[in-house]
């Protein structure tokens, strides 16, 4: 009889509570991407009916925080991963669900060699905003660090 491990969006569901308050859908998390999915709910619109600027912001930072734990999640004995800033453009009037994409910026592997040589490594990961008929109406872009556990 074999475990499975849970995967990143069920772990994330259930140790981040604003991504249970949000109803997020993790449909893909791999190191390559991650996509978030948030539903149309009206508790969370804004003032024109789609979802609220804080809750595009927090998709995307949840689509990041996913890709970053797929990415580096086998290096938290000896980095724990903090977003360090981000930027986010509204672009089109989003209405329904949105989803949101993200890719690392940077190669695993050049993080890594600098996290080995005793360095704070830090990296960006770029989000696409989109509603379901494909337009993007959100790009946001969020500079990751790994801080090594002293």
């Amino acid at each position: 009889m074999s475990e499975t491990l849970p995967s990143i969006g069920d772990m994330m569901a259930a140790t981040v509570p604003m991504a249970r308050t949000l109803n997020l859908e993790f449909a893909e998390t791999t190191a390559e991407r991650a996509v978030v999915r948030l539903p149309d709910q009206a508790d969370f619109h804004n003032h024109v009916g789609g979802p609220h600027a804080g809750a595009m912001f927090t998709l995307a930072e949840s689509a990041s925080g996913a890709i970053v734990m797929a990415a580096f999640g086998d290096q938290l004995s000896r980095a724990v991963p903090l977003a360090v800033r981000a930027e986010i453009g509204y672009k089109k009037l989003a209405m329904g669900p949105v989803t949101a994409t993200a890719e690392l910026g940077r190669p695993i592997a050049d993080v890594l060699a600098e996290l080995d040589a005793g360095e704070r490594p830090e990296f960006p990961v770029h989000i696409a905003i989109t509603r379901e008929d494909g337009a993007v109406t959100g790009e946001m872009s969020i500079i990751w660090t790994l801080r090594p556990n002293r």
